[in-house]
């Protein structure tokens, strides 16, 4: 019987992780939108260009998922963890990770795509 084969895993669950992040730039985005702040412009324009990484991120990632004919299917969920079916060629595997984990991992992803947005050229900032 095949397994799925593990070079594929970090694939299988940026798949699970970028929407989720998705979720939260969105999310944030709103909330500066809608908030008090005084100059809104540098904090959506740092969302933006980190929400244009992870969708770039997320589209190559779907795209390595259908050449290599792998799929992510959210399973069960209750308060703890969160189960998720990884499908390849015949093959199913559950995974059930721990909601904390995700969230956490949504976290350092979350640190990781502000610092690349951030890392723009100065002609890049002038449009601020």
């Amino acid at each position: 019987m095949a397994n799925i084969p593990i070079e594929t895993i970090p694939f299988l669950e940026a798949a699970i992780y970028l929407p989720m992040l998705l979720i939260v730039l969105e999310n944030d985005y709103a909330e500066i939108e809608a908030g008090q702040f005084k100059l809104k412009r540098p904090y959506i324009y740092l969302i933006d260009e980190a929400k244009k990484y992870a969708e770039r991120d997320l589209r190559e990632t779907k795209a390595f998922l259908k050449n290599h004919q792998l799929r992510v299917v959210q399973g069960k969920r209750d308060e703890m963890f969160t189960e998720y079916q990884f499908h390849y060629e015949r093959v199913m595997e559950t995974r059930r990770y721990s909601n904390i984990r995700l969230r956490n991992h949504v976290e350092d992803l979350l640190k990781q795509y502000l610092s690349k947005a951030s890392n723009i050229s100065l002609d890049q900032k002038n449009d601020l």
